[in-house]
């Protein structure tokens, strides 16, 4: 029945001022509107909703991930405009926080709330 009907996703804030420049200006997603229980910001075509909260305890895996080409050039970008690695203890990460996992690579970083995001690139992706 929902095979075919488009994703929306949703993360948590307590802090909506905070996320709104985070989502617009770091991670660099297009800004809809802030309605009255969320933020609404678009990832190409999939909604984002973040919805805002009076209380947030952040869980201690991805809460929301991007699939992209070119992770080490989506990390440098997204570093440069003051995402921060998430070093995840035992798993070799490289120099950027980049941990290849055999089947993609991937990267980590949270969100002002602490909501733990990813980035992904498929193995053979390029």
């Amino acid at each position: 029945m929902l095979g075919a009907a488009k994703v929306m996703t949703f993360v948590a804030t307590a802090a909506p001022d905070r996320a709104k420049a985070f989502y617009r200006d770091v991670v660099g997603l297009r800004f809809v509107s802030d309605e009255q229980y969320a933020l609404v910001f678009m990832s190409g075509d999939t909604m984002l909703r973040v919805q805002k909260v009076r209380d947030l305890r952040p869980q201690p895996f991805t809460a929301l991930g991007w699939e992209v080409e070119d992770i080490e050039g989506a990390v440098d970008d997204l570093v440069g405009r003051g995402a921060i690695a998430l070093r995840v203890e035992g798993l070799g990460q490289d120099a950027r926080g980049i941990w290849d996992s055999g089947a993609g690579k991937i990267w980590w970083f949270k969100d002002p709330d602490g909501n733990t995001l990813s980035l992904t690139e498929l193995a053979g992706s390029r």
